[in-house]
């Protein structure tokens, strides 16, 4: 009963040590209290904490391509006799962290300004009395480790240590790891989805519609993803069930997936056709609209909506005297050059189909053309 006591008493002593201890060295942090206490002077009865402020902390927002290709971490010296420095491939890991996280992931907790070294925060000795943080070997084993044991086959020592013994220098494998980029990503032309209702409706998604025609980046929907989405060797797969919030979580950001919605528009018995804008408008795209994306005419990534046919709403620039039909995917032939534009299109509509018959008898457009299409 003494021995408990005695063990109750000393990790009691030891515990308010480390309080104390990281309350004084934190409090020398460059940060302002009130991002964590709602108070003016916090103690240890009455800390009056608030929610978490870690995300305001995270200010390290740089482009991949403007990211250093390979960060050399010599720091850790224990064992310098028996491994190289080890060379890490900063930008492919920042490359693909933009659909888990982004920059924040590693960089937390950064103060304004510039990138902090993770040994600004992060002691190098292990020998230490604030354990509230790991040291830094443990945050970089941690850091990479955690994520790499997921998905990767080899994850010893010698998977990212590489021995002085063989042979290979630091020098040499940087030379390697600077050229190393991550595999191209097939992007699938379209997937079809199952539905576990009783119906077994399809789900079928046009995965080349969203990349070609709406101009979509991979981060558009694929957030909060981490390396195990599409590396899944030794993660088992969840069989947590999702809400049905979650489930239209990418596609709601553009379609409307509410309760009042029409289920029937992307749950139907059989596979679906691709986008087609005149089946889906009347408005049929001719040569000189087919390459555009979307967003050209509807400006958003949100929900589309219709657009007038009158050419002036878009393109105000232009007059009739010196428009070059051409443009439009047909060359007027010499009769037609001089010929007004309301003859062909009364009302100056054109996003009707011309007459011939009002000056040409027996010619009927579109097996009579006025020129020559432009292939």
């Amino acid at each position: 009963m003494k021995a408990h006591l005695k063990i109750f008493i000393f990790f009691l002593i030891l515990s308010q040590f480390l309080i104390t201890s990281f309350a004084q060295n934190h409090s020398q942090m460059k940060f302002d209290c009130s991002l964590c206490h709602a108070c003016e002077t916090p103690t240890k009865s009455d800390p009056c904490l608030i929610t978490c402020p870690c995300d305001e902390m995270m200010t390290v927002h740089i482009p991949p391509v403007r990211s250093p290709k390979i960060i050399t971490m010599h720091k850790l010296n224990v064992n310098q006799n028996l491994y190289e420095p080890v060379l890490f491939s900063h930008r492919v890991h920042a490359e693909m962290s933009e659909m888990s996280g982004g920059c924040g992931m590693c960089h937390h907790y950064n103060p304004s300004g510039n990138v902090v070294p993770c040994s600004n925060c992060h002691q190098i000795n292990r020998n230490r009395t604030d354990i509230s943080k790991p040291d830094l070997k443990a945050a970089y084993h941690r850091q990479c480790i955690d994520c790499h044991m997921q998905w990767s086959d080899d994850f010893s020592c010698t998977s990212c240590h590489e021995l002085n013994e063989s042979g290979r220098t630091a020098f040499e494998e940087k030379e390697i790891k600077e050229e190393r980029v991550h595999p191209e990503i097939e992007v699938p032309e379209k997937l079809i989805y199952q539905t576990p209702d009783q119906k077994k409706s399809l789900v079928t998604f046009y995965h080349s519609d969203h990349t070609n025609y709406f101009d979509f980046e991979c981060i558009d929907c694929h957030q909060e993803e981490s390396c195990t989405s599409c590396h899944l060797k030794n993660e088992l797969k969840s069989e947590q069930k999702i809400s049905m919030r979650l489930k239209h979580k990418s596609c709601s950001q553009c379609h409307y997936t509410d309760e009042k919605s029409d289920c029937t528009k992307c749950h139907i018995k059989e596979i679906a056709k691709p986008f087609n804008h005149k089946r889906r408008t009347s408005f049929e795209l001719k040569s000189y609209h087919m390459e555009l994306s979307c967003i050209r005419c509807h400006e958003s990534k949100s929900v589309f909506t219709g657009l007038s046919s009158n050419c002036a709403n878009c393109h105000s620039g232009w007059n009739l005297e010196t428009f070059d039909h051409k443009v439009t995917g047909l060359m007027l032939d010499e009769m037609h050059a001089d010929v007004e534009c309301i003859d062909c299109h009364p009302g100056e509509d054109f996003s009707t189909v011309p007459s011939c018959e009002d000056c040409h008898d027996e010619k009927t457009y579109p097996d009579d053309k006025p020129g020559i299409l432009k292939n």
